[in-house]
């Protein structure tokens, strides 16, 4: 493709919106459309997406990205996806309607058939197949959930009238043409964090599907992560566009920033925050908290693998503020009100709404404030509640540096909240490395995209990626180890506040 002309698109299907990018050939945007979603709470600790929703959103804004750049579906070389992991919705293969609403990452309502699959063995029972610790958080518990609650759904995922899939597949079964033939897939990375795929094998494991009760008959087929799957639906604004690149949104946004060797780590800052360290061809297992996940898989490359910390509460707390507390209108407010102070007032805040990820895996924990006086004020509140998302950081990174024997010596970052420079300056201190944020913050999208034209031989090799990243602003740390280590101190004695509330 020697046209200059071309451009690839990328679906980022997020957990509070949906985005349509297009990216030129130096990883540049040339358009950007975004749709948020309804964030459905049908009790404490539940929380549902509306697939449909989603789906007619993603339509929207794949329309409105080409329409704002003026571009046709001809100037498109190729089509990547990315998406929230983990959120699992089941649908009909024949009226492709959904038949529960999307059961959403955050969601807990699966705790007690978690413990119940753990038995003696506690939440490690899994971990050697697939790395990750019986929790929550992951797929196989709620496609599970799903078919214990919706009458008759188990028969018929049994008898290959269903489908399971993350936000992925349901997008690409649509995108590729739904009841019409659409393709029921999905990449090694989103297969990664269903625990029911073996993370040697890259295959669906029976034994696993067996012991969650998940008919394998309901899954979907699993790919590389950039390879051409198919073309998209003729009735589109797409249509024929190869559908190229499918990654979850992490291992999009390590993929976006280059993180191609192994010893290389970015952080991303969004609804939660996800630090992963690439580990190159082996998987490497964890004895400090963390998950062993596929990074991501170029055609029939080896696939790579990555070490991951999650931490579950970090944008999603600033928007808590904005919308329970009504401490300030838009979310990007609170670094002024957090900057009206010097310090955090000798409060802490522990944002443990749905319990603690990495490294400690809480599920009893809740979110606590502590260190409360006369003296703390909203601003204080506000410096408290930025400050809680570089402390959890800063466990992560200790415990990937204990588990990898690698020394971080900077530290990438991207998401929703890398534009907070209160944020990252104080990320910088209480890490003591360097913070380093790219040109392109939307690195999520930028990874997909990169994928996708791989793919295609748009971009011909990886090193057209490395090129392309570019440094935007750097925060050196500023404070002395004992102001360093007085804080985290702290924040360690809060965050034991924070245990058995649930």
């Amino acid at each position: 493709m020697s046209s200059s002309e071309t451009y690839v698109a990328a679906i980022d299907q997020g957990t509070t919106s949906t985005r349509a990018m297009v990216f030129d050939r130096g990883g540049r945007v040339v358009s950007s459309e975004q749709i948020e979603h309804e964030q459905i709470f049908p009790r404490a600790g539940w929380v549902e997406h509306d697939a449909m929703e989603i789906w007619r959103n993603t339509r929207r804004v794949a329309a409105a990205a080409l329409a704002s750049a003026d571009l046709k579906y001809g100037d498109i070389a190729a089509c990547g996806l990315t998406n929230q992991r983990e959120t699992t919705v089941i649908w009909d293969r024949e009226t492709g309607e959904p038949i529960h609403n999307a059961i959403v990452w955050q969601d807990t309502r699966t705790g007690d058939l978690c413990r119940e699959l753990a038995g003696d063995d506690g939440p490690g029972r899994y971990r050697d197949q697939t790395g990750l610790p019986l929790s929550t958080y992951f797929a196989g518990p709620k496609a599970r959930w799903i078919l214990d609650h919706v009458d008759g759904s188990r028969e018929r995922a049994e008898n290959g009238e269903l489908c399971f899939g993350t936000m992925d597949s349901w997008i690409a079964w649509n995108m590729t043409g739904g009841r019409d033939g659409g393709l029921h897939i999905t990449d090694v990375t989103n297969a990664s964090r269903t625990m029911l795929m073996d993370l040697r094998t890259l295959s669906w494991d029976e034994a696993l599907c067996d012991a969650f009760g998940v008919p394998v008959a309901m899954l979907p087929e699993i790919h590389s992560s950039a390879e051409v799957y198919g073309p998209l639906r003729e009735h589109g604004s797409l249509p024929g566009v190869p559908l190229a690149g499918i990654l979850g949104d992490q291992q999009a946004a390590t993929f976006g920033q280059a993180c191609l060797e192994p010893g290389e780590a970015k952080n991303t800052y969004g609804t939660g925050n996800f630090l992963l360290l690439n580990t190159g061809t082996e998987p490497v297992f964890s004895d400090h908290g963390l998950l062993t996940t596929v990074c991501y898989r170029i055609g029939d490359q080896p696939a790579r693998y990555a070490l991951e910390g999650s931490i579950a509460v970090t944008g999603s707390l600033v928007q808590w503020l904005r919308d329970n507390l009504g401490l300030f209108p838009h979310a990007s407010d609170i670094e002024e009100l957090a900057a009206q102070v010097h310090d955090n007032g000798g409060a802490y805040f522990v944002p443990a709404f749905s319990g603690l990820f990495a490294p400690r895996w809480r599920s009893d924990a809740r979110g606590v404030i502590v260190g409360l006086t006369r003296f703390v004020n909203k601003g204080h509140i506000a410096r408290a509640a930025l400050e809680a998302s570089a402390f959890q950081t800063r466990e992560v990174i200790e415990a990937m540096q204990a588990d990898s024997g690698v020394e971080l010596s900077t530290l990438k970052v991207d998401g929703g909240m890398v534009v907070n420079d209160l944020l990252m300056q104080f990320q910088a201190d209480i890490l003591d490395v360097p913070v380093v944020r790219p040109v392109v913050n939307e690195t999520t999208a930028l990874g997909a995209a990169y994928a996708a034209g791989l793919a295609v031989g748009y971009w011909d090799s990886e090193d057209e990626i490395r090129a392309n990243w570019a440094e935007d602003k750097r925060w050196e740390p500023t404070i002395d180890s004992a102001e360093r280590d007085r804080l985290y101190s702290e924040w360690n004695r809060a965050v034991e506040h924070s245990f058995d509330l649930a």
